[in-house]
C-alpha cells in the first residue's frame, strides 16, 4: 500500500498515530498491544526517509517516537482531550444519579441534557473545586 502525503499531512499523522496508541496502551502495563505499538514503529520509520530525524530515535533495535517529539505539546492535545471526556462522563454520571439512574427515554432525555449542561456549565466555571463527598 502506498500513501502520497505532504510533509505536513505525515507530521499530523504522526500525531495522529501517537494519540491513537497512546489511548489504547498507555493505561495496559504489561498487557499492551504489540500490534499498535508496530503499526506506531513502522510509521515512525518513516521519519528517517522524509527527513524528520529529531522525531523518532531507536531503543533497543526498536523505532520509536523521540523524547522531543513526545515533550513537544503532543501531550497537552491529549490532556485537554482527557479534561473534557472527564468531566464529560462526570456530569452525564452526576445528572444521571440525580435522576434516580433512570434508564434514559425520549420522555426524560431533555431533563437529563438539562442537567448535563448544568454541571458542565458549573465545571467550566469552577473546575471540581464546589465538588464535596459525604
Amino acid at each position: 500500500m502506498n500513501i502520497e502525503l505532504t510533509d505536513k499531512e505525515f507530521r499530523r499523522l504522526l500525531d495522529l498515530v501517537y494519540i491513537g496508541n497512546w489511548i489504547l496502551n498507555s493505561t495496559r502495563g504489561q498487557d499492551r498491544i504489540t500490534d499498535y505499538d508496530e503499526v506506531e514503529s513502522k510509521i515512525f520509520a518513516q521519519c528517517a526517509k522524509n527527513g524528520m530525524n529529531a522525531l523518532f530515535e531507536i531503543r533497543n533495535g526498536e523505532v520509536l517516537p523521540s523524547r522531543a517529539f513526545s515533550e513537544g505539546g503532543i501531550h497537552e492535545a491529549i490532556m485537554d482531550y482527557e479534561d473534557t471526556v472527564f468531566y464529560e462522563i462526570l456530569a452525564e454520571e452526576l445528572a444521571r444519579r440525580d435522576m434516580n439512574f433512570e434508564p434514559i427515554s425520549q420522555e426524560n432525555f431533555d431533563e437529563l441534557a438539562v442537567r448535563i449542561n448544568e454541571y458542565i456549565e458549573e465545571f467550566e466555571q469552577n473546575g471540581v473545586d464546589n465538588i464535596s463527598l459525604n
